[in-house]
């Protein structure tokens, strides 16, 4: 384990870019192996070669890179995806109402009948039934 240490030194090695390819690659490989066509597999081996190529890759300042223009996009998309997940599982003890002037999200607890809302963001009053 020692020399795979010492061949890793100075490599970028994994990262959030390096696994979602990996998995993508999976994917198309499972795809493949369902629909039979080769060119799906061959596609996912590409990406997993590129995505050992990145692993092992000494210039660390361009895979950095890359891999921030990944976050960049796949964090507004992971973080709708966990805020449409938390509205689902709070929907059972609380109401969302949207500010009729901002348009922020508002919570409301469910079973308080017709209670007055301030929006903590511009203070426009309205009144929900929750």
């Amino acid at each position: 384990m020692n020399w795979f240490k010492k061949f890793m030194n100075g490599r970028y090695g994994f990262d959030q870019l390096s696994k979602g390819m990996l998995w993508f690659s999976i994917i198309l490989m499972v795809i493949g192996m369902f629909t039979g066509y080769r060119l799906i597999n061959y596609v996912a081996y590409l990406i997993l070669l590129f995505t050992y190529i990145r692993a092992f890759s000494k210039n660390v300042y361009k895979r950095r890179e890359e891999n921030q223009r990944f976050l960049r996009i796949l964090n507004p998309i992971k973080s709708k995806w966990l805020s449409f997940i938390n509205r689902i599982k709070q929907s059972k003890t609380h109401k969302f109402y949207k500010c009729p002037s901002c348009k922020k999200q508002l919570r409301v607890p469910r079973g308080k009948g017709k209670i007055n809302v301030t929006c903590p963001e511009c203070k426009t009053k309205f009144e929900a039934r929750s």
